[in-house]
């Protein structure tokens, strides 16, 4: 039987393409996707073919924010059925690293993650995932939720990482789709002030209705400096999140942070090296921590919104079916300051 999958050829090629019903393993499952998000990394690949180290040499399946209805299961898969909900965790360790063993799965150098080179991912009828990385979803919970439950896991990771709480103040730095889940995690998490920065309109509005305590809709440094040390009183935020991957947002953040605080990049740069002020990092005594995707994030991801505590919803902006991918990558990429989260639907 043949199913249908957006491929990527090369940068700026991508289309339809045939490809062969894959047949589930004995610990695998085999998903009718149903929804599926694009992400900026699927941006990255369709302009440019790469992301840092990971380069597309061969026609490449996109998509990795994603959920879907099991149409078969594998001969040792006992947890799941034909016809559970599912979301799907798109990174998949190899089982015996010390990396998973320390709890530290995402850190596998071996894992497999859908569309990173050279694994296929979701943007097709069918496919098949290891049946451990598949989660029920509650019949609350939609399947274009249960797609959005891979970027609120980013979110869910760097605010632990961060360990924000009660009465937590936060500054995000960038209102793309990945800093407004960080702003609704945070809001979640008790954290009592959480400044974004933002200078597009639209996303600054965006953060504003989320809950932002305060949007500064500006990239000037002294500017974003003042408007933070004026609503703490000159004491500085306790963490800072930094999600747009600007060395300059980097530089800028350590200044807002008190004594004592943490800056957890989420963002990747586009340069491999930033100056950063050490005499500054050192005398304030602050923590910097990095994130790498997530871990042990999806069953929390899918309780929250469950329960209503977070709300994904207003972040899908714009929808299109299977059969127009090609414009759904288009229009991720060229209206990337209007739209916050493009979302392709299939099989419905």
């Amino acid at each position: 039987m043949k199913v249908k999958a957006g491929v990527l050829e090369k940068p700026m090629v991508f289309g339809i393409k045939e490809m062969e019903i894959p047949e589930p393993g004995p610990n695998e499952i085999l998903v009718k996707t149903k929804a599926v998000g694009i992400c900026g990394s699927d941006v990255h690949y369709y302009v440019e073919g790469k992301i840092g180290p990971y380069i597309v040499n061969e026609p490449l399946i996109l998509g990795h924010e994603t959920a879907g209805e099991v149409a078969k299961v594998g001969s040792s898969v006992t947890h799941l059925k034909p016809g559970d909900r599912v979301a799907l965790e798109p990174g998949v360790p190899s089982l015996c690293s010390d990396f998973v063993k320390r709890g530290l799965y995402n850190l596998c150098p071996s894992i497999k993650f859908f569309a990173t080179p050279p694994v296929h991912g979701t943007f097709a009828e069918y496919f098949v995932h290891d049946a451990n990385f598949a989660y029920k979803l509650p019949d609350n919970v939609s399947y274009e939720e249960g797609a959005m439950c891979e970027p609120l896991s980013v979110g869910i990771h760097a605010v632990r990482q961060a360990s924000v709480s009660l009465g937590s103040s936060v500054l995000i730095t960038g209102a793309g789709p990945i800093g407004l889940v960080n702003l609704l995690v945070a809001k979640a998490a008790g954290a009592s002030n959480i400044f974004v920065v933002e200078a597009y309109e639209n996303r600054a509005k965006m953060a504003a209705e989320l809950g932002a305590s305060k949007v500064i809709k500006s990239f000037d440094r002294d500017q974003i400096i003042a408007s933070v040390m004026e609503a703490t009183n000159n004491r500085g935020v306790d963490v800072v999140i930094e999600c747009s991957g600007a060395s300059s947002a980097a530089q800028t953040a350590a200044s807002c942070l008190a004594n004592g605080g943490t800056m957890v990049f989420v963002g990747l740069f586009s340069q491999d090296q930033v100056p950063m002020d050490l005499n500054l990092i050192a005398q304030k005594e602050l923590t910097f921590k990095g994130i790498f995707r997530y871990r042990n994030t999806y069953e929390t991801a899918i309780n929250l919104i469950a329960s209503g505590h977070i709300n994904v919803k207003p972040l899908i902006t714009k929808r299109f079916s299977w059969q127009q991918v090609g414009d759904a990558m288009n229009c991720a990429h060229k209206e990337a300051a209007s739209q916050i989260k493009v979302m392709t639907q299939w099989n419905n």
